[in-house]
């Protein structure tokens, strides 16, 4: 038997227990050995819950039993979860999280100290709750150089970008709504500025680059300033507009953002709507792979915290080798970065005179038109340094909105 402790009996945690409690005999069997549940902490009771017979509210009591060999820690936040994970660690149990936060914070950190005491840290659901992406890039992607991972990694503004683009409704009133229907946080800050999806591209980055990527050196836009109008000219392109978390390597450098983008109908997250997320890789010898599911929610990603369960139980005593060293990773600077731009300016009814300044600041564009938009001037233009397209925009008066392009 292996016996396990639960940090945290909020929305994944209580997930946890329930996957565990549901399909036990379908999970001890690829575990090979029998799955307990000894200890959940919480500084909250439960009453009339089962879970209340082995609640505890001291950290202490799990970390000074022998007989606990795996943690899961699904409380979020760095602390105490940080000082909790580590302690598991140096005590020779391995842990199993869910916190994007602390992984993209001292994944490496300890990553390294399960290494030294043979035991694990994994974190399949910090990234894309249910969507296995960690270890088939860990594990099955080994022999390709990735040199691409582009993601929709965040459900709650994929949720709201799809009901913006489908019923051409304001971000105000959306977001509401997906409040309203359990889709966003009542602080929903993290997701609809960026700060969720910048944590998950962080990770993949550094388990792909094999060093630590800070998710504060990667340049972040929400989509606080999408409006209805710029999917009026979207739909005329036939494309769609995403938040996406994108890591590309050129040359020997990876180079990491988070931001809105308007992208065409061959790409391979064009169809990725709703509270889904999608991951697009790109190797060397592989070429293109998708990972597409359900990228948040109690039991998705409970599920893919229990699926790291079973691989600890299937490692007692064996380290899993993660590449990701401590050593940080130099991100190309975003200045230098190369996308082409979609822009709105007002129409100032000087025509050749406009369209002049436009070509003299960006080059030859193309010129996009929507139905039931007037006063306004719309174009993409060519590939561009984020620096020059900056120095180029900032002469311009009257910018009602910028997003890059991808096709």
């Amino acid at each position: 038997m292996v016996n396990i402790a639960v940090l945290g009996y909020g929305t994944v945690g209580s997930g946890v227990v329930e996957v565990i409690n549901t399909n036990h005999d379908s999970i001890n069997k690829r575990a090979g050995k029998d799955i307990n549940i000894k200890y959940v902490l919480d500084l909250r009771d439960f009453e009339g819950d089962p879970v209340q017979e082995i609640l505890v509210h001291d950290f202490d009591v799990i970390l000074k039993d022998p007989e606990v060999n795996i943690v899961v820690e699904v409380m979020g936040g760095v602390e105490p979860a940080y000082t909790f994970t580590k302690d598991a660690l140096l005590a020779g149990k391995s842990v199993c999280t869910s916190n994007k936060e602390l992984v993209a914070k001292h994944g490496a950190e300890l990553l390294s100290i399960a290494r030294e005491n043979k035991v694990n840290y994994l974190f399949e659901a910090s990234v894309g709750g249910g969507i296995p992406i960690i270890r088939p890039l860990n594990s099955s992607l080994t022999a390709d150089e990735i040199t691409e991972i582009t993601g929709i990694l965040n459900g709650t503004t994929n949720y709201i970008l799809t009901e913006m683009s489908e019923k051409g409704s304001a971000f105000e009133d959306v977001l509401k709504d997906a409040q309203e229907k359990g889709y966003a946080e009542r602080n929903p800050e993290a997701d609809v500025e960026g700060y969720d999806a910048c944590r998950k591209i962080a990770i993949l980055t550094s388990l792909v680059a094999g060093e630590q990527v800070d998710y504060e050196d990667i340049h972040t836009e929400g989509i606080t300033k999408i409006t209805e109008t710029d999917f009026k000219y979207a739909k005329e392109l036939k494309a769609s507009i995403k938040l996406l978390g994108t890591s590309k390597k050129i040359g020997d450098t990876f180079y990491s953002m988070v931001a809105p983008v308007m992208i065409g109908p061959n790409h391979p997250l064009i169809s990725v709507n709703g509270v889904f997320n999608g991951i697009f890789v790109h190797g060397n010898v592989l070429d293109d792979v998708m990972f597409y599911g359900r990228g948040a929610g109690k039991l998705p990603t409970a599920s893919a915290v229990v699926s790291d369960i079973v691989d600890a139980v299937k490692h007692i005593n064996t380290n899993i080798i993660t590449i990701w060293a401590e050593k940080k990773s130099r991100l190309g600077k975003f200045e230098d970065f190369e996308n082409k731009f979609f822009v709105r300016l007002k129409d100032k009814g000087f025509e050749d005179d406009q369209l002049l300044e436009i070509k003299n600041a960006f080059g030859n564009v193309l010129y996009v038109k929507a139905s039931d938009v007037e006063d306004e001037l719309a174009f993409i233009t060519e590939p561009m340094k984020e620096s020059d397209f900056a120095k180029c925009i900032d002469g311009f008066e009257d910018v009602y909105s910028v997003i890059r392009v991808d096709f």
